[in-house]
């Protein structure tokens, strides 16, 4: 007589995906108050201090990027597994060159994804067949432009800003998508992105609800762990900036007064992990010390659309030289937007 071992219970899958977000939630409410707690209480640093500022922005920007980086990653890769490629080679790709980089760019708006789900959404456009600058488009526009910014900005500033940073975003968004499409570098996207998109091809099998989020989470979980190093040291130099670096020095550098006022600003931005919306109230507090208009939503675009954060995450799909390509690209469009608000408002 064979005895077999009864195989353990599976919890349901509604409950585990229940009992993670509810983890995920708490996580999030109690990172600030953890991290303030650690830095201040734990720790013993004063409040206020250059190493109390930078070591409180570490441990709480740690948790809170890695947070963002699976929850979004998790929901970006279980949306992706319901649109279907044909759908989006219609929408983009049969525009034609211009009408879908514009679309693309229009799209990333109205999108709450931020460069956190680069990795999905790039693997999720070139199984569609959408040319790469139009792909590269609604990767600017993303991070750099949504609801919630232009809201904020809107309140903060009035309706001019807010409209015209969305301006700003979507030139810049189109402006990169349209020149690395001409530079004709899909030779630099990492071959195994290739290779998924070959695969995605072969049958049009409709995974069952189980199967989408089990590989959506062995996706989260793969690129979660090839790029927690980077992303924690990005954060450090971040900490080491927010912490040491004086607002009043920023604003010396930034001036009307410095002819490299915009690049400076947008090399101290890159190392800067935050979305737009994040990002604002240190834009607020920039102006109101007397920031030109210009330098400020450069710093802003730096921080959202070139963070070391996303450049880490976007390596694991682009070789060095495309990879390169885009910083230059999205950098220069940066800089003419910083330097074009400036002489305008001056």
């Amino acid at each position: 007589m064979t005895i077999v071992a009864a195989r353990p219970a599976r919890l349901p899958l509604g409950l585990v995906v229940g009992l993670a977000s509810l983890a995920w939630v708490a996580g999030w409410l109690v990172n600030l108050p953890l991290a303030d707690w650690l830095a201040h209480d734990a720790l013993g640093l004063e409040r206020g201090t250059h190493l109390g500022d930078a070591v409180a922005f570490f441990l709480y920007d740690v948790p809170k990027v890695l947070l963002l980086l699976t929850g979004i990653v998790t929901i970006v890769s279980f949306l992706r597994s319901f649109v279907s490629p044909e759908r989006v080679r219609r929408t983009l790709a049969g525009r034609g060159v211009l009408p879908g980089t514009v679309a693309a760019a229009g799209f990333g708006i109205v999108t709450p994804f931020c460069s956190c789900s680069a990795v999905p959404l790039f693997i999720g456009f070139v199984e569609a067949g959408v040319p790469l600058g139009v792909t590269f488009a609604f990767l600017v526009s993303s991070p750099m432009v949504n609801e919630v910014a232009l809201v904020l900005l809107w309140g903060l500033f009035g309706p001019g800003i807010a409209l015209a940073y969305m301006a700003a975003g979507l030139v810049v968004a189109v402006g990169a998508g349209l020149v690395i499409g001409r530079l004709g570098l899909e030779r630099y996207v990492e071959d195994d992105v290739w290779t998924i998109r070959a695969g995605a091809g072969i049958g049009e099998t409709r995974p069952t609800m189980d199967e989408r989020l089990r590989d959506a989470w062995r996706s989260t979980v793969d690129i979660v762990r090839r790029v927690w190093p980077f992303v924690v040291a990005g954060i450090a130099v971040g900490a080491l900036i927010h912490g040491f670096v004086p607002t009043d020095l920023v604003v010396s550098i930034g001036g009307r007064d410095n002819p490299f006022a915009v690049p400076a600003l947008v090399v101290l931005g890159v190392p800067l992990y935050s979305n737009a919306a994040g990002t604002i109230p240190i834009v607020e507090a920039l102006i109101g010390k007397g920031l030109p208009l210009g330098s400020a939503l450069a710093f802003m675009m730096a921080v959202t659309a070139l963070s070391i954060p996303e450049l880490v995450i976007l390596r694991r799909v682009m070789k060095p030289r495309l990879l390169a390509a885009f910083v230059a690209v999205v950098a220069a469009g940066i800089l003419a937007v910083g330097y074009g608000f400036n002489l305008l408002l001056t």
